[in-house]
């Protein structure tokens, strides 16, 4: 400061330390991260120790795993018996039928969903320190939902059924016959035993606007409907309900007022697949 002054004393002249790890011993290590998971840091930390000799700290650890782009989320569930070849010729198929299909004719992907008149644990910004409890029923009541959607033009149909069988497909059938009145109908399902049953094929001897296409076997991640299932989830989460009723209530009065939701589903309800990791 007697030197310099106030400049002097304020001038930062830290550079960092160097990493303990070489160049190339840390490409090897973001290797191994990608190939490995590691639920804790402290794993981490044991396995540089044991392979290189050197010693971390979690914070360091914690440090570098951020430098190499890691982070800390979920894994992902996927069916363990998918047939990735089957997907591939799945969105092959359906990429023909839109492209050779004639403007009149739509497209529905089908699905049908069972929310429960009970509430979840969620993750959510708390207080540290606090708890925060959420109100729960005792019943294992639920809303039978059978739903179609149409991306081309947003359209969504949403019946409430006693329960979800061939006749709750027919149903829905009849009620997409009623609002396209021109054109083929293409439904893709899920294989369902209802969506494969005798009763179902007479039923559309009768309707031969109407055409099934199935997806692979363990393919929910193509079928777009889930993602509908998935946004309803996220909006209800945390309301409590004392009375079934009342809560069945509100489910259909989501989906009956499903437009307010325009902005945010137009960019969801796209047909990019997802792709499952190898």
């Amino acid at each position: 400061y007697k030197e310099q002054g106030k400049d002097g004393l304020l001038e930062n002249h830290y550079h960092g330390s160097s990493g303990n790890l070489t160049t190339e011993q840390e490409e090897e290590l973001d290797t191994r991260l990608k190939e490995h998971i590691y639920q804790t840091v402290k794993s981490v930390v044991a396995y540089v120790k044991k392979t290189y000799g050197m010693t971390y700290s979690i914070e360091g650890m914690t440090h570098l795993l951020h430098r190499l782009n890691f982070v800390y989320k979920k894994t992902k569930v996927i069916p363990g018996k998918v047939d990735l070849e089957k997907q591939e010729l799945f969105k092959k198929e359906y990429q023909e039928l839109k492209a050779t299909k004639k403007s009149e004719d739509k497209i529905y992907f089908l699905d049908a969903a069972h929310p429960h008149h009970n509430n979840e644990p969620f993750y959510g910004w708390i207080y540290k320190g606090e708890e925060k409890a959420i109100r729960t029923n005792t019943g294992r009541e639920r809303v039978n939902l059978n739903g179609a959607l149409n991306l081309e033009d947003m359209a969504i149909t949403v019946l409430n059924e006693e329960t979800i069988n061939s006749y709750a497909v027919m149903r829905l059938v009849l009620t997409i016959e009623e609002k396209q009145t021109t054109g083929e109908i293409y439904l893709i399902m899920d294989n369902a035993s209802y969506n494969h049953s005798y009763l179902l094929r007479l039923f559309l001897d009768d309707h031969p606007r109407v055409h099934l296409k199935y997806l692979p076997p363990y393919s929910p991640n193509l079928n777009i409907i889930e993602r509908l299932w998935k946004f309803f989830h996220t909006k209800h989460h945390d309301k409590y309900f004392e009375k079934f009723k009342e809560f069945e209530d509100e489910v259909l009065l989501f989906f009956k007022n499903i437009n307010q939701y325009n902005s945010e589903l137009k960019t969801l309800l796209t047909d990019s697949f997802q792709t499952l990791p190898t």
